[in-house]
């Protein structure tokens, strides 16, 4: 690592810590020319890949859009801010899990489907609603029916 000092190549790593969460390491180096000293941190580059959008456009993954979807569904919802952080978390890790370059605008949505369907039925009907473009109360019926199946009383 060059010197940011006086640009020298020969620079010696004189102490590495991992810090509290564990995602990054802080390194206190010394320019073997002009003695000084500065830090540098090291963390691990994740790519997430990029958005297949139905018209068939591409776009870079953006977790703002994502939390955009649950805040939308989830208006005036008692769901705290924590879940939604785990549902982000747990959809961007499962992307970045299957190592693609790409993913489907598609499948995406069912992702959020799925964490809102655990997290909050009404939010999961109002997303499938306009995800799915509803038409009429037919289809609201549907994803009504599918989410709470009939019991079987015992006789």
């Amino acid at each position: 690592m060059k010197c940011p000092f006086c640009s020298a190549d020969d620079t010696q790593v004189i102490d590495s810590r991992v810090n509290d969460e564990g995602d990054s390491i802080r390194r206190r180096r010394r320019c073997a020319v002009c003695d000084k000293r500065f830090t540098t941190y090291e963390t691990a580059e994740l790519h997430l890949p990029q958005v297949v959008k139905q018209n068939g456009t591409r776009e870079e993954f953006n977790r703002e859009k994502l939390r955009s979807s649950f805040t939308r569904a989830l208006h005036k919802r008692p769901v705290p801010t924590e879940y939604v952080d785990r549902a982000i978390e747990h959809i961007v890790q499962k992307i970045l899990g299957q190592g693609e370059r790409e993913i489907m605008a598609r499948a995406l949505g069912e992702s959020v489907m799925h964490e809102l369907k655990a997290m909050d039925k009404v939010a999961y009907i109002r997303f499938a609603s306009v995800y799915r473009s509803f038409q009429d109360v037919d289809d609201f019926n549907n994803v009504i029916r599918d989410l709470d199946p009939p019991t079987h009383k015992k006789s």
